[in-house]
């Protein structure tokens, strides 16, 4: 009797009614496939001080989660940026406020997780992120004017090793950008902007710059604008009176 039948030594080839040439396999039968491992969440993170917060932001959001197939974006408000100014910086509750009010969609939600944390860098923010909430994959969102000068923040590169990355083309900085500091340390790991579509799928560290319409709004020249002061029209010379100037004004 062939040794690969001993495991079944209770049953005769009779009773099991199994031709002599079938081979009978040995041992327990094989376990069950396991089903897949449930999909990680994928979380576009977009951090910075909203000071205040605009439709870029929005816009920069909107096309995060279509070209990048994000299931959220999370709007991290900053406490206070080690690399701004404190003067001119709104307080933190109207930003944050501001911010909720500014993301006008279901998937984009304004945070305050780096105070809850209590992290004031961003690569430690990430860290601690990862830590308490595992089950999450992040995406770092920024313009290329922070690409420019990422190389300021500290541990910056912890950033790139730690999570995706995705730089969006912003007016007259992106080429300085892509010539970088960081652009050039990490430039084997960017992907072509074809492929954007997989980087969520993707291992750290791996980045994408994605062009398409810009916004030329930013919160510097928002700011500008709301503390200019307005000029009077000034009356012409020999006219006193300012009801018959804007006589003359209307009438032409």
């Amino acid at each position: 009797m062939p040794v690969c039948i001993h495991a079944f030594t209770q049953f005769s080839r009779r009773e099991m009614s199994v031709p002599r040439w079938v081979k009978i396999p040995q041992g327990r039968p094989p376990a069950a496939a396991k089903p897949p491992a449930p999909r990680r969440r994928v979380i576009g993170l977009l951090g910075g001080s909203f000071n205040p917060a605009h439709d870029g932001h929005r816009h920069i959001s909107l096309m995060a989660l279509k070209r990048l197939g994000l299931d959220e974006v999370w709007w991290m408000v900053s406490p206070q940026n080690p690399l701004k100014p404190a003067a001119g910086m709104a307080p933190f509750a109207k930003r944050l406020a501001g911010a909720q009010a500014a993301g006008r969609h279901p998937r984009i939600k304004a945070t305050d997780i780096e105070t809850r944390l209590g992290s004031s860098y961003t690569a430690e923010t990430l860290a601690r992120l990862a830590r308490r909430l595992p089950r999450l994959k992040f995406v770092w969102l920024m313009g290329a004017d922070n690409l420019r000068q990422i190389d300021q923040w500290k541990d910056w590169p912890q950033i790139f090793r730690r999570v995706l990355v995705a730089v969006f083309a912003r007016p007259t900085y992106s080429l300085r950008a892509l010539a970088g500091k960081a652009a050039c340390r990490f430039a084997r790991f960017r992907m072509s902007e074809t492929a954007a579509h997989k980087l969520a799928r993707a291992t750290p560290p791996r980045w994408v710059f994605l062009t398409g319409p810009q916004s030329p709004l930013s919160a510097t020249a928002i700011r500008a604008a709301r503390t200019a002061p307005v000029r009077k029209k000034e009356a012409p010379k020999g006219v006193t009176n300012r009801q018959s100037f804007r006589r003359k004004v209307k009438l032409g």
